[in-house]
């Protein structure tokens, strides 16, 4: 399937993904499991990565493959980013400053909201938090924009796929 990947079918994946992911995340937050300053900052790159793989689908740009590369590089920063917050979840190096119950933003706390530490994983799914399943997702997405990017397909438009 991925090799012969096309570039409109890259950005039908990734659309379809990245939506499935900020739509799950979402769900997460209203059955209760509310995100921390790590988490919020890490659906900056699927707010990115959603309408612009969107946009590449449906509109076929004959730029389709510079977009891909576009999502390529906000995909690898979105793993990284997840790893990052990983290692903060998992100990392995300490988190912002702004990230815990005694931080202050430039002012006294909002005691209004309930206080979510960055160091404490909300769940883990199969042994990953959520965090760390952003990581692996943006990966995997990153790899599909790739191969999207580099396919010898010239059939960028929706009808060809």
């Amino acid at each position: 399937m991925l090799n012969e990947l096309s570039p409109a079918r890259a950005a039908w994946i990734v659309f379809a993904v990245m939506f499935a992911a900020i739509a799950g995340a979402w769900l997460f937050e209203i059955a209760g499991y509310l995100p921390c300053d790590l988490c919020l900052k890490q659906r900056w790159a699927y707010y990115a990565a959603v309408p612009i793989s969107l946009l590449l689908a449906v509109v076929n740009p004959s730029w389709i493959r510079v977009g891909l590369w576009l999502l390529v590089l906000i995909l690898i920063g979105s793993a990284i980013f997840g790893i990052y917050h990983s290692g903060v979840e998992w100990k392995w190096w300490e988190g912002p400053g702004t990230c815990g119950a005694g931080a202050l933003d430039g002012g006294l706390p909002d005691l209004s909201k309930p206080v979510v530490k960055c160091e404490e994983a909300a769940i883990r799914i199969l042994g990953l938090s959520l965090a760390g399943w952003n990581a692996v997702i943006s990966a995997v997405m990153a790899f599909v924009a790739f191969r999207g990017a580099t396919s010898s397909s010239y059939g960028s438009s929706s009808a060809s796929q």
